[in-house]
């Protein structure tokens, strides 16, 4: 028996779910609000590439693409991850992480995931850079250009298709020309994320993970109200064109696709002074650094 549409639930990761809907039959809206993207886009400034050691950062989408096959550094929020490059182009990123990657993350003082500090504490904690690895299997990522999401499609340790992970987070920048670490790319995280079941098809659940998140970003200063409702109206519009209407590149059969052997190696952090300037990266509340 199928959950009814407002059901709750707690990811194995410890983020919080709740049913907004089903693809066939619509869903309850994330916001009424008529703001366009761009408008939304214009509410959340990004300035990480002002802070980074190697330059400016431009807007992706246009070339040089990356070749495939290149191992690229995915930095978005804190948090950085290796992947190798399946195709990229106008349209946008496909990128593989494998299984056992190594990885950067923010982690609380004194706490091993952000999860550990209490949901009022969450963005306020003072936090440190880890190096980790990728655990479960692998994933691949894809990054449409200009859209203020990336779209991920998981599965399992079989290799089976589990389900459609959109993340929000602003449109993805790169290094600009004469970059002496031009393998990367970057966006800033939303906190806000949807999900939609493998199956059945057609009529796949849709559901709203982390919203109590959003809330407490603003009480503790990360976001503003307005910033917030900027972040719920990207949530609308992908509901509508991703999962809704399945706009690339859900009309690809990326659900399908699977890495060779030599994708599918563990990918290490590389050396460069992008890194060495992340991993020494620290704050007293999320705010800071």
């Amino acid at each position: 028996m199928r959950r009814p549409v407002g059901s709750t639930d707690v990811t194995p990761s410890g983020g919080t779910v709740t049913l907004i809907g089903r693809r066939g039959e619509g869903w309850s809206p994330i916001i009424d609000s008529d703001m366009s993207l761009a408008e939304a886009v214009e509410l959340i400034p990004s300035d990480i590439g002002a802070a980074i050691p190697d330059g400016p950062l431009v807007a992706a989408g246009r070339g040089p693409f990356f070749a495939e096959g290149t191992t690229v550094s995915w930095h978005y929020g804190r948090i950085v991850d290796m992947a190798k490059v399946v195709r990229d182009d106008e349209r946008g990123l496909v990128a593989w992480i494998p299984s056992g990657s190594r990885r950067l993350s923010a982690v609380p003082l004194g706490g091993s995931h952000p999860r550990d500090m209490p949901l009022e504490q969450r963005f306020s904690a003072p936090w440190r850079i880890v190096e980790r690895e990728w655990t479960g299997a692998g994933v691949l990522r894809i990054a449409p250009t200009g859209k203020p999401w990336s779209v991920w499609f998981f599965r399992d340790g079989d290799g089976e298709f589990t389900g459609t992970y959109v993340n929000l987070e602003l449109p993805h920048q790169r290094p600009a020309p004469g970059s002496a670490a031009p393998h990367r790319v970057h966006s800033t995280d939303l906190v806000l994320d949807l999900w939609m079941d493998a199956g059945p098809e057609g009529d796949e659940d849709v559901w709203l993970k982390d919203e109590d998140e959003l809330q407490v970003a603003v009480t503790q200063g990360r976001l503003t109200e307005q910033q917030e409702q900027a972040v719920r109206v990207f949530g609308e519009h992908a509901c509508r064109e991703v999962l809704a209407r399945g706009a690339w590149p859900m009309d690809e059969g990326w659900q399908e696709w699977e890495p060779t052997a030599d994708f599918d190696e563990p990918i290490l952090l590389p050396d460069n002074e992008v890194i060495r300037w992340w991993r020494q990266r620290s704050g007293d509340h999320s705010l800071d650094g």
